[in-house]
């Protein structure tokens, strides 16, 4: 699937691999049990991916707060079910990347607000550094050394690009 909007590779197979070990480590360093919330779709391959390598009971639920990458601001629906009672339980919101860090701002705020989960962390496979200050634990494999715009491994473009096995620059 070659494209001219998909540029430089930033994270290969074998980079994604090695930072989803490093978050399934400081995870199972932390945890013996949660709650894992994807944000979906974008934190479908990561949450996959994760959830094997953790060494602790888990269950899994969904949410889901469609937005444009990059934007600071988003205020579409929030669409969480409960699946699982997460009251006085740790739960760990898993996304494929913070890029901004709004949404996950909001849907930080949501779940402590309205559902009083006993811990509250995060865990993507990358974060950015023009993020906002989210007040949670973060666990992430990488942090980029800029904000450019990524495809690939959930991120999608015009929600495309989202099943790349690797993680790439946009570009054009």
């Amino acid at each position: 699937m070659i494209n001219k909007c998909i540029g430089e590779m930033v994270l290969g197979p074998q980079a994604i691999q090695e930072g989803v070990e490093a978050v399934a480590s400081q995870l199972n360093e932390q945890f013996t049990d949660a709650v894992l919330i994807v944000v979906v779709p974008g934190g479908i391959f990561f949450a996959a991916d994760l959830a094997r390598l953790l060494k602790f009971e888990v269950s899994i639920d969904y949410i889901s707060c469609p937005h444009e990458p990059g934007k600071r601001s988003n205020e579409s629906e929030i669409v969480y079910h409960r699946n699982i009672d997460v009251e006085g339980k740790d739960v760990i919101v898993v996304d494929d990347a913070i890029e901004s860090g709004g949404t996950m701002k909001r849907l930080v705020h949501y779940l402590s607000t309205n559902y009083r989960p006993r811990s509250l962390s995060t865990a993507t496979l990358l974060v950015k550094p023009g993020r906002v200050e989210i007040p949670v634990r973060q666990h992430f494999g990488y942090e980029m050394p800029n904000d450019d715009l990524l495809v690939g491994y959930g991120l999608p473009w015009e929600n495309r690009f989202r099943n790349l096995p690797y993680v790439s620059k946009l570009v054009g």
